[in-house]
């Protein structure tokens, strides 16, 4: 029997469902299932994703340890809120890491991969015009990291992975602006344009602009939550 819902603690026999949890809750994490300011339980962690609270407590701690989630209580950790410096920090380190896995990414790539990245095209187009920005969301990591893995940098792929684990939450204001403005929807159509012209640097180009806007819109969701003084 498990003995509480708090943070602190853990047994050897489930580290194997402790990985797995955490694995689990950092990829939503990444993917942006859950808005800034989201708090989350150990209880919780376990009913969602079906695992005990003693693997849950594993995965959120570790979770924390990495700074992709705060506690603000005892049993009771947060979705932290980039700051406007941290939101730019990351933003930099994006532009020049994705941009080269997308160049390296666009190299050799063909008409499968086209048409890999035209499918997850098309589940996020339908997701906004349906106002589901979660499952766009959702596809929109499959979108990007098709890309960047075919780059086979293990080390930069696993860097890039924890940006977005640090700014996946923020993912959430880019909507519904972006469902109307369609920038993202553009900037995809461009890196796809690429790939077909077999233009690695097209493909770069493409992929930071994505970023380059996506950045002008969290920054303002920022700004608008700020206090007024």
């Amino acid at each position: 029997m498990e003995e509480s819902d708090g943070l602190v603690g853990g047994s050897s026999k489930v580290m194997g469902l402790g990985d797995r949890a955490y694995a689990d809750l950092k990829e939503k994490l990444v993917r942006g299932a859950y808005p800034p300011g989201h708090k989350i339980t150990v209880r919780a962690v376990a009913e969602e994703l079906g695992y005990g609270t003693t693997p849950a407590r594993d995965a959120l701690n570790r979770l924390v340890a990495e700074r992709a989630l705060v506690f603000s209580g005892p049993k009771t950790v947060v979705i932290p809120t980039l700051s406007l410096a941290e939101l730019y920090e990351v933003t930099q380190m994006r532009l020049r890491l994705e941009g080269l896995a997308a160049e390296r990414g666009a190299i050799g790539a063909g008409a499968a991969d086209i048409a890999r990245l035209e499918v997850f095209q098309g589940e996020i187009d339908a997701a906004l015009a349906e106002g589901r920005y979660a499952d766009a969301l959702w596809s929109n990591k499959e979108f990007h990291f098709h890309i960047y893995g075919r780059a086979n940098m293990p080390m930069l792929l696993a860097t890039i992975e924890t940006l977005w684990l640090r700014v996946g939450a923020a993912f959430n204001d880019l909507y519904p602006e972006f469902a109307i403005s369609k920038y993202g929807i553009q900037n995809h159509r461009a890196a796809l344009e690429g790939f077909r012209h077999q233009d690695p640097q097209e493909v770069k180009a493409a992929i930071e602009t994505d970023i380059r806007d996506g950045y002008r819109r969290l920054r303002q969701a920022l700004s608008d939550r700020a206090p007024k003084k």
